[in-house]
């Protein structure tokens, strides 16, 4: 929920999920889970040696290799000589330090591409942290958090480029010190990560489906804050008003309507089933309570905790009814499309 409400726009009640990033490391508990106001990438420093937590950082975010440029040519140059060869190599360190020493003002460098043991000693040399092999996506939510620009060009960068953080820090994790870097304090509060933790990769990527689902249900609320009581009580009570519905229509539009409503009832004898329950008989108990209580917050009791078991409001049993409704609606198109199908044309058949 908190996650949520901190990337919402309560004007447009709307979510980008875009701003919201889930990252799982796996040799931890699941209540060991956080929130961070700010980006954690599956990254560390280059050299082992670099500082580990850097205040009021300003992040140079490169989409070009830190290497001196490769001519795009097929001619070579042949290396002779001794001297020829030293030549070369204090050109390149040359470059290197030029790359380096850019008046700038950036305290940390963020690359999409990697960078040799040359460069990478430089790096550390002139106390400039650097990470490398940074994805394109990470790049883009890094770049929208601490309010950077993405320089294609080592030339172009420029003071006015550089994102700003209020802390850039290395974290360590479990008993095998697996390394994540979290930029916090962001000059673009929006940005946030949440950082899921499992005893195992299968169990954060689990925690990391539902997470996602608890925040499209948080999402909904925010769009329409009207709920339905769920364990099939929203189905059943529309079934049962389309039943009546049924009865009242002349000719044979009447048993389409029957069967919509047969169709809306799977979703509790599912419901049932799944808990171990008879479907039928759960299913048929549960309506004709309803029809005789006049009830619609009837549904079926999956905990078995019996005498209001079947009474949703007590079970704080809920669904979003934006959710129920697209539910409904996704459904009804899908069918609507397959009846349209007139011919089906079988691989090989016209040839």
């Amino acid at each position: 929920v908190s996650a949520v409400t901190k990337v919402c726009n309560w004007e447009t009640r709307d979510v980008n999920f875009d701003l919201i990033k889930v990252e799982g490391k796996p040799g931890g508990t699941l209540e060991e889970t956080k929130l961070i106001h700010g980006i954690v990438i599956d990254k560390d420093f280059s050299h082992p040696q670099m500082t580990k937590e850097i205040r009021d950082a300003k992040l140079c975010i490169l989409t070009c290799a830190f290497e001196p440029p490769k001519p795009k040519t097929k001619h070579k140059l042949d290396i002779t000589s001794v001297e020829a060869y030293e030549s070369l190599y204090a050109q390149e360190q040359e470059y290197f330090h030029t790359m380096i020493q850019q008046d700038s003002g950036a305290n940390v460098v963020i690359c999409q591409w990697g960078f040799d043991d040359e460069a990478n000693h430089l790096l550390l040399q002139n106390h400039l942290p650097a990470v490398r092999w940074v994805g394109g996506v990470e790049l883009e939510l890094i770049a929208i958090a601490t309010g950077g620009r993405i320089v294609p060009r080592f030339s172009e960068l420029t003071a006015d480029k550089l994102g700003h953080a209020g802390v850039v820090r290395e974290v360590a994790f479990g008993t095998t010190k697996e390394r994540m870097l979290v930029i916090e304090d962001c000059a673009k509060s929006d940005a946030i990560t949440v950082l899921v933790r499992g005893g195992n990769k299968m169990i954060v990527e689990e925690a990391k489906r539902a997470l996602h689902d608890a925040m499209c249900v948080t999402r909904n609320l925010i769009k329409n804050n009207r709920v339905v009581y769920g364990g099939g009580s929203a189905e059943i009570s529309c079934a049962i008003a389309i039943r009546n519905h049924a009865n009242q229509t002349t000719g044979i539009e009447q048993y389409a309507i029957r069967s919509f409503a047969e169709a809306l009832e799977d979703i509790p004898m599912a419901l049932a089933e799944n808990a171990g329950l008879s479907p039928i008989d759960s299913l048929s108990a549960v309506r004709a309570q309803q029809i005789a209580d006049n009830n619609p917050r009837l549904g079926i009791d999956c905990n078995q905790t019996g005498t209001f078991g079947t009474y949703m409001k007590e079970q704080h049993v809920f669904e979003t009814l934006i959710g129920k409704q697209q539910q409904i609606q996704l459904a009804t198109q899908v069918v609507r499309m397959i009846l349209k199908i007139d011919d089906v044309m079988l691989e090989g058949s016209y040839a």
